[in-house]
């Protein structure tokens, strides 16, 4: 698996968020903020991210998952959605096919691919899914593991 090293400026973002196991209902909030950035006139070339803000040790019905948009015009926000700050720094973003079996391979294999190429993980920080048009339209998705400085 291929990976680029970039730097993440932080971001305002709009988002949503649910608690409970990680799965199906992550898509269904994902529909859910996508119609709200349409409402808003703001998806058209958006970067969506989806968080998971808990780690393995989490009970799953205590995890949460988070699915946001960055917004450039605070005017358009609103009470259905919460405002934030998305964190900057040095990540290692591999680009993959946005299918579940490559999904589980990533997972599988980054850490050691991380390893093997002396790059250490910022466990501090949650590892990012970025979704942009671009990339969705042609089937792909990107993961952004946080680095340390």
């Amino acid at each position: 698996m291929k990976y680029t090293i970039e730097e993440i400026v932080p971001k305002k973002i709009a988002y949503l968020r649910r608690t409970g196991p990680y799965g199906a209902e992550n898509h269904k909030l994902m529909q859910e903020l996508k119609k709200w950035a349409m409402s808003k006139s703001i998806f058209k070339n958006s970067i969506i991210y989806g968080i998971a803000q808990d780690g393995m040790d989490t009970p799953p019905e205590k995890c949460r998952y988070d699915v946001c948009i960055v917004v450039e015009d605070e005017s358009i926000l609103d009470n259905n959605v919460m405002v934030g700050k998305l964190q900057g720094g040095k990540y290692a973003t591999f680009t993959i096919n946005h299918t579940a079996e490559d999904i589980q391979k990533f997972w599988q294999l980054v850490f050691d691919i991380l390893k093997e190429n002396n790059i250490q993980c910022d466990f501090s920080k949650p590892i990012l899914e970025r979704y942009k048009e671009n990339l969705v339209s042609n089937g792909k998705c990107e993961f952004c593991v946080p680095l340390v400085n």
